[in-house]
Formats: structure tokens, C-alpha cells, sequence
């Protein structure tokens, strides 16, 4: 038995798209792209699973590009959108706070030549629309700014950045990271007036290995693989018909429930936020308000990675941060400046709807723990 609270790192798949999968490889295995019925069939089935995946997230299905991952989606849009405007100029805009997936392709960018403007955040994670704006130039091709921060679980002004990108007439396309708001904060592309949007299947209870890329109608990019024509000729190769299946499968039923499980999750927070403070003196909430699955503590005078490992022992898992640092410091709780005492001892506490009160009751005992036992020998 444990208790998990990495819910932002990897979700569990849940059992109707584990069945969903097992019926795509084992009923449905026909290559979609083959010309006989039993291809046809397959062909029929993704065309099925992309209605799902553009219903969840409230855009036309053939705005929907199957992909294998975040990071994909990620550098996909960031390559496709320069390439797109190179002949408009050669400045791209992000946030000092984007997943590792968005950073590493501007930095390489940077390296070929572009300039890049990296906004930086307050001490509460937030990004000003304002210092946006004042950013943004007629030179500027790209504008890449997540939803939902991976580690902070803060919210970030995408729908104002669309806004001042046109009232400014910049050429700038704007691309989002939703991997960690889609369904759990409420919103569509068309909403948030975003060009390009990348979201991922397992942090939705989807297996590993798929995710999705929204392009808006219209927009014209280079293809992300050359090859076959598959994914309306912009990612070729065959269709992961297992996986897109799960995805599906998981972005629908997930939209069903996605009220009562951001109520379930914000519920959680709210009072594991409460009992920490409470229950282990000298422990700090960095972000108080947010979407409902993260929350970010510090226990200050306390290394993190022991913390962690001390949970780990008593089977409670959570993380440091992003688990894409592997153990390294994370750049965002460092964007923030804190304190290097608080700094170190940075945690991020997930939720999902399968989080249950016992688990909560297990991790508020297992830190009230760590802080008794653990401190005497760090003092």
C-alpha cells in the first residue's frame, strides 16, 4: 500500500482505457492506412478517438494532430512556428518558468541565432500580461506561454498574451503548453486565442506515449515527420492505434467528470494546505491559490531530496519538482528567488481523483514525521 501525490508527474491509466487499448491491438489491428476493410475499420476507429480527444478539449477534429508526447507537441509547435514566420523576424518570447520541453528548443534556437526574451515570474509565480506586451515587438515570430505551470500549479495569462499579440497587429504566433491544464482548469484554444497547444495522455490517466497537438484551422506548418502522409501529412508514420485509443478513451470520460474532479482535488488541496501548516510548524505554502492539483510547500532548513526519499521509505511518493530534472535543482522554484533555506527545501504535492482522504492523512503524518526526525540531524 502507498500513498502517491505525483499525480503532475504521471497519472495512473485508468481501467476503461487500458480496455479501450487492449481492444485496439487485439479486435481493431488493422493498419488504418491499408486500403482493404480491415484497414478501413482501423481508419474508421482513429477517426473516432480524434472526435473524442477534439471534444475534450473543444476544438474540430481536424485540429487535432496525434502525437507521442508533450515534449513533442512542444518542440513541433516552437520548430513549425519559426520556421512558419522566419522571414517576419527572428525574436521568439517564453516564460523563465516553462517545462524543460519549451526551454530546450528556444535555447537551441538561441544557439542557431534567434534572440529569445524569457519573462520573468513574481514571487508568486505569476507572470504580468503587462511585461508581455512591453516585450513584444515586430520582429517577434513566436510567443510560447503554458497554461498551467508543471511545479507551481499557477495559472498564466495566455488568453491576455493572445489579446495584446493582436492588438498590437504583431506577426507572432502564439503557442501554449496545456499539458498540465487540460482537464483541469476549464478552457478551449478557441477561448484562449492560441495558434498551436500541446497536450499529453498521462497526465489524464492515458498511457505514456501519446499526446496531441491542436493547430488552428487555417494555419499552415511544416510537417513534424516526412514520410507516408499519415496525420493529414504533417506527422507521418503509423497511427499508435493502442495508444490514441486510451487517449481517447481517457480525454472523454474525463471531460464528464472534469467538475466533480476539479471539486474533489480542490477540496483536497485546500485542506492538505491547512493541516501542513498546522500539523508541521515552520512549513510554508509558496502558492496559495492555483489549479487544483498542485501545491507547492517548502520546508525550510530542510533538503528536499532527503524529504523525499524519507516519504519514499514510508510509501508516500511525491517530488522535488518536475520529475523531468531528475534530481537536479528545478529552475522554476529558482525563477522565484527564494530564499536558498526555502529554495532547498521546495516540494510539489499533486493530486489526482483518485487522491483519497487517507492518503492525505498519510502524507500530512509522514512529513509531521520527517520534520521531527529529520531536522536534529540537518540543524
Amino acid at each position: 500500500m502507498f500513498h502517491y501525490f505525483d499525480h503532475a508527474a504521471t497519472t495512473k491509466v485508468r481501467p476503461e482505457a487500458v480496455q479501450a487499448a487492449v481492444e485496439a491491438m487485439t479486435l481493431e489491428w488493422g493498419n488504418p492506412s491499408s486500403v482493404y476493410a480491415f484497414g478501413g475499420r482501423a481508419a474508421a476507429k482513429v477517426k473516432e478517438w480524434r472526435a473524442d480527444v477534439a471534444g475534450a478539449l473543444g476544438c474540430l477534429s481536424e485540429e487535432v494532430y496525434f502525437t507521442s508526447c508533450g515534449t513533442e507537441g512542444d518542440n513541433w509547435a516552437i520548430q513549425a512556428g519559426v520556421e512558419r514566420n522566419r522571414r517576419k523576424g527572428k525574436h521568439i518570447i517564453t516564460t523563465a518558468i516553462e517545462h524543460s520541453a519549451v526551454l530546450e528548443p528556444c535555447r537551441e534556437l538561441e544557439r542557431q541565432g534567434w534572440e529569445v526574451t524569457y519573462l520573468l515570474p513574481d514571487r508568486q509565480g505569476r507572470i504580468d500580461p503587462a511585461q508581455l506586451e512591453a516585450a513584444l515587438r515586430p520582429d517577434t515570430v513566436l510567443v510560447s506561454m503554458m497554461l498551467v505551470n508543471n511545479e507551481l500549479g499557477t495559472i498564466l495569462p495566455v488568453k491576455e498574451a493572445a489579446q495584446s499579440i493582436k492588438r498590437l497587429g504583431c506577426p507572432a504566433l502564439l503557442h501554449c503548453d496545456a499539458v498540465q491544464g487540460f482537464l483541469k482548469v476549464p478552457f478551449s484554444p478557441k477561448e484562449l486565442g492560441v495558434d498551436l497547444l500541446s497536450v499529453s495522455g498521462h497526465k489524464i490517466h492515458a498511457p505514456k506515449g501519446i499526446g496531441a497537438l491542436y493547430v488552428r484551422k487555417g494555419l499552415k506548418i511544416s510537417p513534424m515527420i516526412r514520410g507516408g502522409g499519415q496525420e493529414f501529412g504533417l506527422r507521418s508514420g503509423t497511427e499508435a492505434t493502442g495508444q490514441i485509443a486510451a487517449f481517447a478513451t481517457a480525454a472523454r470520460l474525463g471531460a464528464e467528470t472534469m467538475e466533480q474532479d476539479r471539486a474533489h482535488m480542490a477540496s483536497l488541496r485546500k485542506e492538505t494546505a491547512s493541516r501542513l501548516k498546522e500539523q508541521v510548524p515552520g512549513l510554508k505554502v509558496l502558492i496559495e491559490d492555483g489549479a487544483p492539483h498542485i501545491l507547492p510547500v517548502t520546508m525550510t532548513g530542510y533538503k528536499s531530496e532527503v524529504v523525499v526519499r524519507y516519504l519514499s521509505d514510508r510509501g508516500v511518493y511525491l517530488s522535488s519538482g518536475s520529475a523531468c530534472h531528475k534530481g537536479k535543482p528545478s529552475h522554476v522554484f529558482a525563477a522565484l528567488k527564494l530564499p536558498k533555506p526555502e529554495l532547498d527545501g521546495a516540494l510539489r504535492i499533486s493530486f489526482s481523483s483518485d487522491t483519497t482522504q487517507e492518503d492525505v492523512d498519510a502524507l500530512v503524518s509522514a512529513l509531521s514525521a520527517a520534520q521531527r526526525e529529520l531536522f536534529p540531524s540537518m540543524s
